[in-house]
């Protein structure tokens, strides 16, 4: 019994692979946590002794405002678009309609058919135009977040 087969050997390897990586993954995650609370107690104490961070100083935070006034600046995009897409569908569509009505004028000699058919799509096409007139007239998100009012530093003014 003092030497290990080769069959336990074979089975012992792969669950150590697995056991350490479950380690590494651990040790990585306190790590970053760690380091993280290290990073706010630092900012914390820059902030009671008034002084103001650098975004630098907090890069996830940093991060997170540049993420979001993207993301404003791309729904203020769609909403801009959104007048000029339906004012396109609009003219399409009468386009299409006043098509139609001559096609079925001239073609099937049925001008009160070709109102009907026609003139459908050339009522919805002015649909969507007048929508398109709408849209611009909504108001725009501002691009910057209101501005908080400052905090107190914890210092009051004499008393008289």
């Amino acid at each position: 019994m003092d030497e290990l087969s080769p069959a336990i050997v074979g089975m012992m390897i792969p669950i150590v692979a697995i056991l350490g990586g479950i380690t590494v993954v651990i040790v990585s995650m306190v790590n970053k946590a760690r380091l993280r609370e290290l990073e706010i107690k630092e900012r914390i104490a820059m902030i009671e002794r008034g002084m103001v961070p650098a975004p630098e100083s907090d890069p996830r935070g940093f991060d997170h405002a540049i993420t979001r006034l993207e993301q404003v600046q791309r729904i203020r995009q769609l909403q801009t678009n959104a007048g000029a897409r339906h004012r396109r569908a609009g003219i399409t569509l009468m386009g299409v309609g006043f098509g139609l009505m001559v096609l079925i004028t001239f073609a099937g000699e049925s001008p009160s058919s070709a109102i009907g058919v026609g003139g459908f799509l050339v009522v919805m096409g002015l649909a969507f135009f007048i929508n398109a007139l709408f849209e611009n007239r909504q108001p725009q998100m501002p691009l910057t977040p209101p501005s908080t009012p400052p905090t107190s530093t914890g210092t009051q003014p004499p008393q008289s």
